[in-house]
Formats: C-alpha cells, sequence, structure tokens
C-alpha cells in the first residue's frame, strides 16, 4: 500500500503494518501491484490521473471511479497501456452485485453531508423549538431527486427536525419518500423513468415544464437540495436564476450534481455563490468530509468485487463470462471492450 494513503482518514500505517501490509512508495505500488485499487483512477482525477499512466504496464489490473462514460481521452489511455480497467461506476445493479455498489455508498454519504451543510449556511434552525422568546418554527426542506443520495437526504433532514418534501421525475420512488416521513411533491408532468432505476435524459420541453411547477414549489422553501444526475450526461438545470430569485433571502441551495455541471444555473463547482442573499452551494467530494466511513464502505465494496477475480489457488483472473465483471470492465487487452463505452466512443466492436 502507498505510504500515508490513510492517515488523512484516520488509518495511520502502523495499523496496517501490523495486519501484514507493507508500506511502499507510490511508484513501488505501480511496480509491483498485479492489481492497483484506488478511489479515483485517471478518468476521475483530472487534476493528476495521468501522472500515473507511465507507470502502468500491460496486463495490470485497475479498479476505481474513472468516469468512463464521459473521460474518453483516459478510456484510450488505459487501453493503449494495455490495462485491464474495471469502473467501480458501472458494476451493475443486480442483487448479486449489490455488496459492490460504491456508488450507492458514495451517494449515501453525499445525501448525508448535504444537509449538513444545508443546515450550517441556513441562518435558521432546522428543527420546532419552544423556548423563552416562544415557538420557533421548523425549516422547510425540498429535496430534489430521490435515489440514494435523496433518500439519505431526506431522512437526515427528518431526523433533525425538518418539515421535508420531496420531488422525483420517477413516480415510483413516492412510498420510499413518504415511508421516510417526507411529503411526496407531485407535478403534473409525465414520469422519466429510466433502466436501473436511474432517470431518463428527457427533451428541453419537458424539463422546461417541469422549472415551470417546480418555481411555485421552491418560494416556500428554506433548503433545496438537488441530486439530479443521469449517468454519463450533463446534469438537468432543475432551478433558473429567475427561480432562484424568487425564493426568500437567506434561502440555500445545496446541489449535489454541481460536479456534473449543476443542478442550479447558478452553481459553481466548489464554490459557494451568493445571490439575491440566496447560498449556493456547489458542492463536490461529499463523501471526502466522512472520511473514515467512506473508506470502510469503498473498501468492502471493491474487496467484494475483487473476490470474483481471485480463484480457489489465489490466481487472480478476469472471468469475462461473469456479469458483474462483464458490464464492470472498461479496458481489456489493448482495447476498449465495454459495449456501452465503445458505442459512446464511436468504437467498433
Amino acid at each position: 500500500m502507498e505510504s500515508s494513503a490513510g492517515v488523512e482518514a484516520g488509518f495511520p500505517d502502523d495499523e496496517y503494518v501490523k495486519r501484514g501490509v507493507c508500506m511502499v512508495s507510490r511508484a513501488d505500488v505501480y511496480a509491483q501491484a498485479d492489481a492497483v485499487i484506488q478511489a479515483r483512477t485517471p478518468g476521475a482525477n483530472p487534476h493528476c490521473g495521468s501522472d500515473d499512466l507511465p507507470s502502468l504496464r500491460p496486463g495490470q489490473i485497475v479498479i476505481g471511479f474513472g468516469e468512463p462514460l464521459t473521460a474518453f481521452h483516459d478510456n484510450t489511455a488505459l487501453a493503449e497501456r494495455g490495462v485491464s480497467f474495471l469502473s467501480m461506476e458501472l458494476v451493475p445493479r443486480i442483487t448479486r452485485a449489490q455488496a459492490m455498489d460504491a456508488l450507492s455508498s458514495m451517494a449515501s454519504i453525499a445525501g448525508y453531508e448535504a444537509v449538513l451543510i444545508g443546515a450550517s449556511v441556513l441562518p435558521k434552525l432546522f428543527p420546532m423549538m419552544m423556548t423563552a422568546a416562544g415557538t420557533i418554527t421548523p425549516a422547510k426542506v425540498l429535496i430534489l431527486g430521490a435515489g440514494v443520495a435523496g433518500l439519505q437526504a431526506i431522512a437526515t433532514a427528518k431526523r433533525l427536525g425538518a418539515v421535508v418534501s420531496a420531488y422525483d421525475v420517477r413516480s415510483a420512488v413516492k412510498e420510499q419518500i413518504e415511508s421516510l416521513g417526507a411529503k411526496f411533491v407531485v407535478l403534473d408532468i409525465e414520469t422519466a423513468e429510466g433502466q436501473g432505476g436511474y432517470a431518463k435524459a428527457m427533451d428541453e420541453t419537458y424539463y422546461k415544464r417541469q422549472r415551470e411547477l417546480l418555481a411555485v414549489v421552491l418560494k416556500e422553501q428554506d433548503v433545496v437540495i438537488t441530486t439530479a444526475a443521469v449517468p454519463g450526461r450533463k446534469a438537468p438545470i432543475l432551478i433558473t436564476t429567475q427561480m432562484a430569485e424568487a425564493m426568500a433571502p437567506g434561502s440555500v441551495i445545496v446541489d449535489i450534481a454541481a460536479e456534473r455541471g449543476g443542478n442550479c444555473e447558478l452553481t459553481q463547482a466548489g464554490k459557494t455563490v451568493m445571490h439575491n442573499g440566496i447560498s449556493i452551494v456547489g458542492a463536490v467530494h461529499l463523501p471526502s468530509r466522512a472520511p473514515f466511513h467512506a473508506s470502510q464502505m469503498y473498501a468492502t465494496n471493491v474487496v467484494n468485487l475483487f473476490k470474483l477475480m481471485v480463484n480457489k489457488e489465489g490466481v487472480l483472473k478476469l472471468d469475462r463470462e461473469d456479469e458483474i465483471i462483464r458490464e464492470s470492465l472498461v479496458t481489456h487487452d489493448g482495447k476498449v471492450v465495454h459495449a456501452k463505452v465503445a458505442e459512446l466512443m464511436g468504437l467498433s466492436q
């Protein structure tokens, strides 16, 4: 393992050494390992991920988040290095792979942290309180998108005492939203549920109508947390500048989709924008705000995936007949082998 890699998450090197781990330099990890496991591979690490490419060698396995549906240049680079790259984003959402779903693990942390950010920025208290100065009314929180992150955000906001409502283009999640004690916001537009439980991309006419209806709801909210994302696509704009301006001064928008362009027109990734008294938080890298548990959860997911690649004799082998391996494998033997990724890149299979 790379020396000091776990320090900032609360895992010092000596804890690994006690468990038989050999601590080496980053260069030595690449030089010695048959499989390299990391959080962000080159495709998901635009700032310095390419620095690792020269260290990779043919036949080496790389596992991690890599944004393969959009990071085409990095896909090509990994293929050219002869690397077998398995993307944690592409682990199929099937029952057998549930314990390997790192995307959901990280999304649950993101939803939790987004609410804490909203609570800290909002100049109000979340819960109703009986005080010597009278009764304080609870804050109103709206969650846009009820995937894993959204559902965790709902549960967290409810625990903090807010009055919570939620909206999702998939009407099938209404029961899940209400089971957490939130109100399901109904808009007079068609459902937009895609494969694998994700929302599907819709045309601009749909999103325009959606924004018109949401504008009425937004005016009543203190905190809005947006989580809407479509895999491999820019995040849809749910909140325009005009819609944000209609919110009360002091209101907060926490945009979990900031890294994909944002659900709010005013969002700037990694920054908090003040506009007409509204705070728009471009939340990025949210799992890193809880590095201890993020590391534990991610490690468990990756280990469960890695077990599929090691046979009873301890030999490392990629079984491409296994659906989980096949659907997660992006590059292998000098080529981009994932059907969907290859199609998006315009490559013939």
